[in-house]
């Protein structure tokens, strides 16, 4: 996919992979007893992996990649909403809805508890040791959805190729300031932004601002 590169200085791409392996390393060890135990929690709850089996997002400069989460649906709930005709309704809702679902009838009783929380992104800690994401960026988008959603937004086209020149994030500006909450043309907007702003001292404030967005659950789905 076609990208635009916003330049920052050599210094501050520098410092934060250094941020991002610093702080995905003491995350990992600080979560792992949370890692554990939700991982068991969901092969007690319901049949398939503990991770999610699902499409690649799409990463810097329009690359494909695996994003690791843990499972929060029924097993292979993309394919059924995407194939099952009994879901046929639901996808309509998903596509006109940002891509984001409500009472989303895929959800397992743990999942909704591990994504009200964000606990189903802690694997996503791995991609970001590999530098596939960042700490703080963009949220990583399916393929499907950035075509069909620039296609109902048409004025996102220039943000989506912004949005397409970084690592997405773990966090972002979007998700502490309403996640789900926020429709595509906004959420994108935002993520552009972030962009155009980032920043060492930004992406602290966006880490700071982080752990409240997990413990409330403001906006999730």
């Amino acid at each position: 996919m076609p990208y635009i590169s916003i330049k920052k200085s050599i210094f501050y791409e520098a410092i934060k992979r250094l941020m991002d392996i610093i702080f995905s390393l003491i995350l990992i060890i600080i979560f792992s007893p949370i890692f554990l135990a939700v991982a068991l929690s969901i092969k007690l709850d319901s049949k398939g992996p503990v991770l999610a089996d699902t499409p690649e997002r799409v990463g810097k400069n329009g690359k494909p990649f695996k994003m690791y989460k843990f499972r929060s649906m029924i097993e292979n709930a993309h394919e059924i909403l995407r194939e099952n005709p009994k879901y046929s309704d639901f996808y309509a809702q998903y596509k006109k809805g940002s891509y984001k679902l409500k009472d989303d009838p895929r959800i397992t009783k743990v999942g909704h508890f591990i994504r009200k929380h964000s606990l189903d992104e802690i694997p996503q800690l791995i991609n970001i040791l590999s530098g596939e994401m960042s700490l703080v960026g963009p949220r990583a988008y399916y393929p499907d959805e950035l075509r069909e959603q620039q296609k109902q937004y048409p004025k996102t086209q220039d943000s989506v190729k912004i949005v397409l020149s970084v690592k997405p994030g773990a966090t972002g500006y979007w998700q502490v300031s309403g996640r789900s909450e926020i429709n595509f043309d906004k959420r994108i907007e935002m993520d552009a932004q972030y962009v155009r702003k980032r920043s060492v001292l930004y992406d602290l404030f966006i880490i700071l601002k982080t752990p409240w967005a997990m413990v409330s659950g403001k906006g999730a789905l």
